[in-house]
């Protein structure tokens, strides 16, 4: 699986765990429908669960005017994952991370998403 496609499916599996309280493993079956779950997929939605607090943390110290609590999920989510991936993926660039977290806010967010989210993870780097 390439990874921008497990970038997808983690965003899937995490976006239907936080909304719908179900367990990770089983949100990560639901997203693969059957196929063999990749490595990176696995690692980004259980290491961005169990370093939630932390991640939510350092997302808040870069925000202006918002609070993490305030943030829709489709951008909660983004930030999350691109938080755990620069700072915990060492094969993975942080600008890697940055586009990757941009385009999955325009798929998956409203109009500005891809903006907000490239705002945000810029003040991070």
């Amino acid at each position: 699986m390439k990874r921008r496609t497990a970038r997808e499916k983690a965003f899937q599996a995490l976006f239907q765990t936080i909304t719908n309280e179900i367990d990770t493993d089983e949100a990560i079956e639901h997203v693969v429908e059957g196929t063999e779950v990749d490595d990176f997929l696995y690692d980004l939605v259980h290491g961005v669960m169990q370093k939630r607090d932390e991640l939510d943390e350092w997302i808040s110290d870069h925000l202006d005017h918002w609070t993490i609590k305030r943030l829709a999920k489709v951008e909660k989510t983004v930030l999350r994952m691109a938080a755990y991936e620069m700072k915990y993926k060492e094969d993975v660039p942080t600008q890697v991370a940055i586009n990757e977290a941009i385009e999955l806010a325009k798929i998956f967010g409203e109009e500005e998403s891809g903006k907000f989210v490239n705002g945000v993870l810029s003040k991070m780097v």
